[in-house]
């Protein structure tokens, strides 16, 4: 049995601060329906993030960019049905927000409004804090995201660990401390050195979020479908693979198969 179970408590944005506090380790996960969500919610997971990574292991895309802010709001919706405990976090997909702060308090409050989830996600810094600002002023908590952001793919040309040179690490460690200061509850760091992860999670009161950021962090996510072997083809160094669900499926599916097309299933027990 989880030993966050035990605690039954909703998982508020005052609960994350409290367990950045105390040195409790926050675990987050992705999901993107109903089913999953409820599983996972009952396993005690801490936060559920409804991931704009939804465009790749759900719509089959390459890239997170082709996600429209109505198919979040549909993966949201079936997630929050699912929820009782975590706090659930919407991404605002690209093009949502970025360059457009009005557009961007549009977007984050037809998120909550429709899916009724505890928060939302942007991915960058100083550049859009315009955005984090009035999105903030309507009382929307925001939670940031810096590092690798997969919606600027195509600006970076590649999946590499970023902030690496000196002049991204301090740009990275300023939009931190940008963040916190503008009122975001929680951050999240993808994909950077872990030395640079641990200086930005102890220069910072709130709560950050680690993804191929090291140990030093204040908690993890991963996405669901890496983590359970559904996905197999995505194998970074930051990946802990705890299940292989693609292999069971695959096998229980070429069961089923042999029982339909032997004549064994359905059974005189499994008719009417």
């Amino acid at each position: 049995m989880s030993v966050y179970s035990e605690d039954s408590r909703k998982v508020t944005t005052h609960r994350l601060l409290e367990m950045k506090q105390r040195g409790e380790k926050i675990a987050m996960l992705t999901a993107y329906d109903y089913s999953m969500a409820k599983l996972i919610d009952q396993s005690g997971m801490d936060v559920i993030l409804v991931g704009d990574s939804a465009s790749n292991v759900m719509a089959g895309n390459v890239t997170t960019l082709p996600i429209t802010l109505d198919q979040m709001i549909y993966h949201g919706k079936s997630v929050v049905r699912g929820v009782t405990r975590a706090l659930v976090v919407v991404d605002m997909p690209f093009g949502t927000y970025q360059g457009n702060s009005k557009e961007a308090l549009a977007s984050a409050i037809r998120i909550m409004k429709e899916t009724h989830a505890d928060a939302i996600k942007l991915e960058g810094g100083s550049e859009i804090r315009e955005s984090i600002q009035r999105i903030l002023c309507a009382g929307i908590p925001v939670m940031g995201h810096l590092g690798l952001t997969p919606q600027s793919i195509n600006k970076f040309g590649t999946y590499a660990v970023r902030a690496r040179e000196e002049a991204e690490a301090n740009k990275l460690k300023e939009d931190a401390l940008l963040l916190q200061e503008v009122g975001c509850f929680g951050l999240v760091l993808e994909k950077i050195p872990a030395a640079l992860a641990k200086e930005v999670t102890e220069s910072v009161q709130i709560p950050v979020i680690g993804i191929g950021a090291g140990p030093h962090v204040d908690g993890q996510v991963l996405v669901m479908h890496d983590m359970l072997g559904i996905t197999q083809a995505f194998s970074p160094r930051f990946l802990r693979r705890y299940a292989n669900l693609q292999g069971t499926i695959i096998e229980a599916a070429q069961a089923y198969i042999h029982d339909v097309k032997s004549r064994d299933f359905p059974n005189e027990k499994e008719q009417y």
